[in-house]
């Protein structure tokens, strides 16, 4: 069999790359071609992403591949969106996720779309991430943009117009703007009508695996462009009931589902059913993942002292355990700025000793995680019915032997590591199936059982974990 190569074009919050991936038949292997910063841009108090620059550095890696790709697809990032003109150019530069223009905008929305009428329709957690906040805003604003807007598109669709031509939306994308609707498998046009939205903005929504077109010769497919689909896709799993959790400036925990979950208890819950490839589902919930050691890093960079990742994983192991706990998702950690400011404040706040050395921050930030990713795998595991006695971490994240460990002790479950590169070989595998390379996701998914190399953490300590867990649960705010 001759070796089929793919692009996988991934954009984090962080950073982004271009990847070649390569294909022999009997496994994958995944080369870095062009890797570049994603830094957003601040204008007059507003928080953008530099959709520009970020397309300038994608088409820089796709000409730096060696030449004979068969395809390409793009994944990035949730939530985020973009309007063309009716000559389809770009309105204006999308706004970020943190961008404060969210705030009072749930409760806007919740008098015209009640709260539990919304989880209803869309069976998407109520968090602020979501991109419905944002474009309620423009409303609410009276913005222009509304007035001319031509073509509503997901932030990776903006790119895959760019190269493709096709203004189209891709599933596991749109279900993350909290405007889809799983029982209607469609934009809500009821709902987005109510918020005072342009309907004829939103148009097809198309399946992962569809070919949208060219870029220089070479054919443009849709993976599931949502990259936390993408990292699902590349689960090494041979079994049905497993959990997940693709670790990275966020941590994305939950299930694959054939049907999407909406009832009073994943409502209360406040779980979220988001699209998968193969229309399947992840019931999952958003943490705060590495984002909260990325804050502190740059703190202490700011400060006059860079550390490496591994360099600060070090020192945590060397803290003292179980001192203080923190909720990862506590609103005071959701902003950029003084992480290790913020992270003392909520310790004074609810009457624990505050870290005084570096390790200890991030031992805390560690366990705490480890703490919040048993509260939630509980969660979805309960509402949805089921045990997911293993426990796979994906993503950058499971690099993180100290965190894999914790997490193993704090869950009670066998913890299988990787792969790292999940969401590049994700976005692979199913450009890779709609090019007859794998008859299908399951099929992959073995071939990565066999060859991705991963590692496998025992639980341990569990009963000094347990006893903390109860410690944890007295600080949980955001449940």
């Amino acid at each position: 069999m001759s070796t089929k190569r793919v692009i996988a074009i991934d954009l984090g919050a962080e950073s982004g790359r271009v990847m070649q991936v390569s294909f022999d038949g009997n496994s994958l292997h995944s080369d870095e071609i062009h890797r570049f910063a994603n830094q957003p841009v601040t204008v007059s108090g507003t928080l953008y992403w530099d959709a520009l620059r970020l397309f300038h550095e994608i088409t820089t890696g796709i000409r730096a591949v060696p030449a004979g790709a068969a395809s390409l697809g793009i994944d990035t990032w949730g939530v985020d969106f973009a309007f063309l003109d009716r000559d389809g150019r770009l309105l204006a530069n999308p706004l970020h996720y943190r961008d404060r223009s969210w705030e009072g905008m749930m409760d806007w929305v919740f008098e015209r779309v009640p709260r539990r009428e919304l989880y209803q329709r869309t069976g998407l957690q109520i968090i602020a991430v979501n991109g419905i906040w944002r474009l309620a805003g423009l409303v609410r604003n009276h913005s222009p943009l509304l007035e001319i807007a031509h073509t509503y598109l997901t932030l990776p669709d903006l790119f895959n117009y760019w190269l493709s031509g096709s203004k189209t939306c891709e599933f596991t994308h749109a279900s993350t703007h909290q405007l889809y609707n799983p029982r209607l498998n469609n934009w809500d046009m009821e709902l987005i009508q109510r918020l005072g939205v342009p309907t004829a903005v939103f148009g097809e929504i198309v399946p992962p695996g569809t070919t949208l077109g060219e870029y220089q010769g070479i054919r443009v497919i849709a993976p599931p462009t949502h990259d936390t689909g993408s990292a699902v896709v590349a689960v090494p799993t041979v079994t049905d009931d497993y959990a997940y959790c693709s670790s990275g400036t966020w941590s994305l925990l939950g299930l694959e589902l054939p049907e999407a979950v909406i009832d009073d208890a994943a409502y209360e819950a406040n779980i979220t059913n988001e699209g998968g490839a193969e229309n399947t589902w992840r019931f999952l919930k958003n943490i705060a993942g590495m984002w909260l050691v990325q804050q502190c890093r740059a703190t202490w960079a700011a400060q006059g002292t860079t550390y490496e990742y591994p360099q600060l994983a070090a020192m945590a192991e060397e803290a003292p355990p179980f001192t203080a706990f923190i909720d990862p998702d506590e609103g005071d950690f959701y902003q950029p700025g003084d992480m290790p400011a913020h992270i003392r404040a909520f310790c004074d706040r609810t009457g624990q000793t505050a870290p005084e050395t570096v390790g200890a921050f991030v031992r805390i930030i560690y366990e705490s995680l480890a703490m919040k990713y048993r509260y939630v795998l509980d969660q979805v595991c309960r509402v949805a019915g089921r045990k997911a006695e293993v426990f796979h971490i994906i993503g950058g994240g499971s690099r993180n032997a100290l965190l894999c460990q914790m997490t193993a002790d704090a869950t009670g479950r066998v913890v299988v590591a990787g792969p790292a590169e999940a969401t590049a070989l994700g976005n692979a595998i199913v450009q890779l199936v709609a090019l007859g390379e794998f008859k299908d996701i399951a099929e992959a998914r073995r071939l990565l059982s066999e060859t991705a190399g991963t590692v496998t953490y025992e639980p341990r300590h569990t009963d000094a974990w347990e006893e903390a867990y109860a410690r944890f649960l007295k600080v949980l705010t955001v449940k």
